[in-house]
């Protein structure tokens, strides 16, 4: 289930800015946890806040499974120092996965069904697209599969 794991809520110290890449107009390096888990409990219409926490989780794993080098760095140093850990300390992926296997993914590792991962997926990257400029978040979806600007909210973004 999205709610089975949670993510610290800590200081952020010891976080650096991206070598490249910059925050989108208005966000902050510091805004915390708390902040973005508000975004994806909003956005995800969650009940609960260990809900988005548990979607934050998934979705970050994933995620970070299948980006590389100093795009996967860099967005993971624009997030809250717990959940950009997430997304860096992820174990590389064998293969790439379409959008739709993506979903499928975070379904399978927490045993939702697919229109909760959808949801999950969905409320977690468009708020992880909210924190970050154009530039950075086109790098990111040149190494993942045609089709994830999507899932990131930002179709028209090649």
């Amino acid at each position: 289930m999205p709610g089975s794991r949670t993510i610290a809520l800590r200081d952020n110290g010891g976080c650096r800015a991206p070598s490249r890449g910059r925050l989108r107009e208005g966000a902050a390096v510091e805004d915390s946890v708390e902040v973005l888990l508000d975004r994806v409990q909003e956005r995800g219409g969650y009940a609960h806040r260990p809900e988005a926490a548990g979607a934050v989780h998934s979705v970050l794993e994933v995620l970070g499974a299948h980006l590389v080098g100093t795009d996967r760095t860099d967005l993971g140093r624009l997030l809250p120092c717990q959940c950009g850990r997430l997304l860096m300390d992820a174990e590389a992926a064998s293969e790439p996965l379409t959008p739709s296997r993506f979903v499928q993914a975070v379904a399978s590792r927490d045993g939702m069904d697919v229109a909760q991962a959808r949801r999950a997926v969905t409320a977690v990257l468009a708020s992880v697209a909210d924190v970050v400029d154009d530039a950075l978040l086109r790098r990111v979806l040149t190494q993942l599969p045609p089709g994830h600007a999507g899932l990131f909210g930002r179709a028209g973004i090649a």
